[in-house]
């Protein structure tokens, strides 16, 4: 198997992405309310991360997309503060390492776009991604953060930047 190539989303990505999204969710059995299932922006992302302080990237292995996230400023946040949004690898690009280098890819990028912290939100039954989540330096958080409209994840993790190496 090659190795995975982690790029800018393109337009002609935009189909792929919310289909590989909405197939994860609908495997982790996440509620279609109330999480990104029902984010109007999935079918739209390229245009939908081409605002100031955001990117999304795609993981692309033998020309398929396996995986996806993106940063962008968290809506109605108080502090220089950015979400790791939608991170989502379908299983054949899982546990190889490439949500890492993913998670990489998005830090560096918040990181350039000179955000203090990354807050993200996901759910109680994902746990390989949550352990991903604290070996790349997220803490846990006791409340959200921010206005996201995801009221079906109640697991929020925040990093600082501004400490990190």
């Amino acid at each position: 198997m090659g190795s995975i190539i982690i790029r800018e989303i393109e337009a002609k990505d935009n189909q792929s992405v919310a289909a590989l999204i909405r197939k994860v969710l609908i495997e982790h059995d996440v509620p279609k309310v109330g999480s990104a299932y029902a984010d109007p922006q999935l079918d739209c992302m390229t245009e939908t991360y081409a605002v100031p302080k955001a990117a999304y990237f795609v993981a692309e292995l033998e020309g398929k997309i396996i995986g996806c996230a993106g940063i962008a400023p968290l809506e109605n946040a108080t502090e220089n503060v950015c979400e790791l949004q939608k991170m989502y690898f379908l299983a054949e690009g899982r546990g190889q390492g490439n949500g890492n280098k993913m998670i990489q890819k998005c830090i560096e990028a918040a990181k350039s776009f000179g955000y203090e912290k990354c807050y993200l939100e996901t759910m109680p039954n994902m746990l390989a991604a949550q352990s991903l989540y604290k070996k790349s330096g997220f803490d846990y958080i006791c409340s959200p953060m921010g206005n996201t409209g995801h009221n079906a994840c109640p697991v929020w993790m925040l990093k600082d930047l501004a400490n990190d190496n």
